[in-house]
């Protein structure tokens, strides 16, 4: 693997474009080359086999445009498929996961909330992270609906406002003071989070984690990009490239659209 070469991120659509944010922000010499497999979101729903199916077809596809490294920007693929891609590909992995441990480790009330797809909350690694915390009271819901309203642009939505009521309202009746994101596309919706839950509730995500460790493994693997050349950073998607471009702020990014 060469230092030019771009680090690859996948997703179940757009959701993950807050992790290339804090990866982009942290590492800006760095190519990227971003997927969002929005045409098969959400994978929250979709069996582990499924996700696994999806998450090595999506491995492969950056494998083949030379990416040296690969974040797996999507909770549901790293905690249902992680495992296997190590197992089958040679390149590092990053994966992303709740951010338990840190709400954990800091919670004054010992209760925390996690909003996260049905997929991650089912998964193997979620319960093992959960299992380290025992003294914690950890408040799960799943988010029906959230995912497929941003990947349709519906972030402000009124119906969007209603349905985060109705998932964050109990979480603060049961004295919560971290909300924990459980998924890679619930970044975008903090904004109108924050007009739910009262200000002592704080918001953590695992973007900026995620970020940090993409930076360390790079440095591990003498991977890192030391050029001059103005970075590229290009995104991939199977479905409508105007919802891609509007959460990127119309950016001035490289989109192409995959079929």
């Amino acid at each position: 693997m060469k230092q030019e070469n771009a680090i690859g991120l996948f997703d179940s659509g757009i959701g993950g474009t807050s992790i290339w944010n804090e990866v982009h922000a942290l590492l800006p010499n760095e190519n990227t080359i971003y997927l969002a497999d929005s045409k098969n979101a959400p994978y929250g729903s979709k069996s582990k086999d499924e996700i696994i199916a999806l998450s090595c077809k999506n491995t492969e596809l950056l494998l083949e445009l030379n990416c040296k490294i690969i974040i797996v920007a999507c909770n549901t693929a790293t905690t249902n498929a992680i495992k296997e891609l190590r197992t089958k590909y040679k390149v590092p992995f990053i994966g992303i996961e709740p951010a338990i441990k840190p709400a954990a480790l800091q919670s004054k009330t010992q209760t925390i909330g996690i909003l996260a797809t049905k997929g991650t909350l089912n998964s193997e690694l979620f319960h093992q992270s959960v299992s380290n915390h025992p003294d914690v009271r950890i408040i799960e819901q799943i988010g029906h609906g959230l995912v497929q309203l941003i990947e349709n642009g519906d972030v402000n939505s009124p119906e969007m406002l209603e349905l985060l009521k109705s998932y964050l309202i109990p979480m603060v009746e049961k004295n919560i003071d971290y909300l924990v994101l459980g998924c890679s596309h619930y970044p975008y919706l903090i904004p109108q989070i924050k007009k739910i839950i009262p200000p002592s509730i704080k918001i953590i995500d695992s973007g900026e984690a995620v970020a940090k460790q993409t930076q360390k493994v790079l440095e591990q693997h003498q991977l890192l990009n030391i050029s001059n050349v103005k970075s590229a950073q290009i995104f991939y998607t199977n479905s409508e490239t105007h919802v891609l471009e509007n959460i990127l702020n119309n950016q001035e990014k490289v989109v192409y659209k995959q079929f």
